[in-house]
């Protein structure tokens, strides 16, 4: 029995295969930078009245708390409190809409990646997943 073997069919998968190819190389070298730069990734808050600055990295995680001497004479600890938290939540909040960007960049649209960093909704992270499989959310 001899097998017919469709070189034009094969091409076309040969063609398709380069194109997948392409993009995930594409893909994996914009992670690449991506995690450099998220590594890198400073943000910076002051509070209103300049008495408090707080530096946060890529995932809100504190990395600087500068007070000015000014904040000595108000010898209110718990206007203070609420001053430091107030500008460290401004500032991991303006961080995790930064990192949001940066992978925005990188990210095919609709992956669900840039939607999961925004919600923390682990079902737009992998839905497209569970359409490609046939699954619908929640569904095993």
């Amino acid at each position: 029995m001899s097998e017919h073997v469709d070189r034009h069919a094969n091409r076309e998968l040969r063609a398709r295969f380069d194109d997948v190819y392409g993009q995930y190389q594409q893909l994996r070298s914009g992670l690449d930078s991506l995690q450099t730069r998220l590594a890198e990734l400073r943000v910076t808050r002051r509070s209103a009245d300049g008495q408090v600055t707080a530096t946060v990295g890529a995932q809100g995680q504190l990395i600087e708390v500068e007070l000015t001497p000014a904040v000595y004479r108000e010898r209110d600890a718990g206007a203070l409190g609420r001053k430091i938290t107030e500008t460290i939540r401004a500032a991991a909040t303006a961080a995790a809409d930064a990192t949001r960007d940066l992978v925005a960049e990188v990210m095919p649209a609709g992956s669900g990646s840039a939607d999961f960093l925004r919600t923390g909704d682990y079902a737009t992270l992998l839905g497209r997943a569970d359409t490609v499989l046939g699954r619908g959310p929640g569904q095993p």
